[in-house]
């Protein structure tokens, strides 16, 4: 099941689809959530505007780009640069809090059902607001996490202390050479552990993470199951929207629900067992409560 089938968009009154939504939280056997980069959004974790002025304004007068995702791609001269800018991206979307509580009040919402959680988000912010992480599977990595860039083994490495350093001793958007991250094993650069291309390390975690997503999809097939999904929209429909449309279509006690701002809908086939809502996901959490 793809995009390429008919497509049908939100209907029926917020408050409607809402009360739609509480009842079908209510009445599941199971809540598997898929989320995306619009709950962040929704939860204060935003990359243009007020908030990229006041951490790097700085950059945005030497190098000229004018948003936190642009500058992920600028071509920094030197890598004791490229650390200054990432160290403090890393440090501000990974290791302090969401502005807004948006993952707080989804885990109000879910923590007394058999939940599931799949995320493209690299942001760490389910497990901050609480979150079981034995119930987690965050599918593209992790911001808190270096990998062998070559990669020599499918080993990954807690980044906290290195950004917290390189933070604390850049000077004029430097890094101090002596700080650059290093492989422990073979000497190379480390990297992100962002899924980007083929290099990206599956380590340990991340295999045990899949199994328990799969362990739970298939014990709880035929049950009445809702398909919570937030934020996510097209850049990697593969990995969740399209697996959760075509769980729905194969299970006629499932539910799907999508609350996505400006993209809120779903395949014609399953509309009878969907619920769309074209709002901002923090507010639809809040009025949900």
């Amino acid at each position: 099941m793809s995009s390429r089938m008919p497509i049908t968009r939100f209907t029926g009154s917020y408050s409607d689809n809402v009360n739609r939504l509480r009842e079908a939280l209510r009445s599941a056997d199971a809540v598997v959530v898929g989320a995306g980069a619009g709950l962040s959004t929704s939860a204060g974790f935003v990359y243009t505007g007020e908030r990229f002025r006041r951490y790097f304004s700085d950059f945005a007068e030497k190098y000229g780009f004018s948003d936190m995702y642009s500058g992920g791609f600028y071509p920094f001269p030197s890598p004791e640069e490229f650390w200054a800018y990432w160290s403090r991206y890393i440090f501000i979307n990974r290791y302090m809090d969401a502005p807004k509580p948006a993952y707080d009040d989804l885990l109000a919402l879910v923590q007394d059902k058999d939940y599931f959680v799949i995320t493209t988000n690299v942001d760490h912010c389910f497990q901050k607001a609480g979150f079981d992480k034995k119930r987690l599977f965050y599918t593209q990595g992790d911001y808190g996490l270096f990998q062998c860039s070559q990669p020599c083994r499918q080993e990954t490495f807690d980044n906290e202390e290195m950004i917290r350093q390189m933070m604390e001793k850049q000077r004029d958007l430097r890094i101090p050479s002596e700080l650059l991250p290093i492989c422990p094993h073979c000497g190379r650069p480390l990297t992100m552990n962002l899924r980007s291309d083929d290099k990206f390390v599956e380590d340990e975690g991340w295999r045990r993470a899949a199994e328990r997503y799969e362990d739970y999809l298939r014990s709880r097939g035929d049950g009445q199951i809702l398909f919570l999904e937030l934020g996510v929209g097209y850049n990697t429909p593969a990995i969740i929207k399209y697996p959760f449309w075509r769980m729905t279509a194969q299970n006629k006690a499932a539910t799907y629900a999508c609350i996505n701002y400006g993209e809120a809908l779903c395949p014609r086939e399953i509309a009878g067992q969907s619920i769309c809502i074209d709002e901002d996901i923090g507010r639809v959490l809040r009025d949900l409560k």
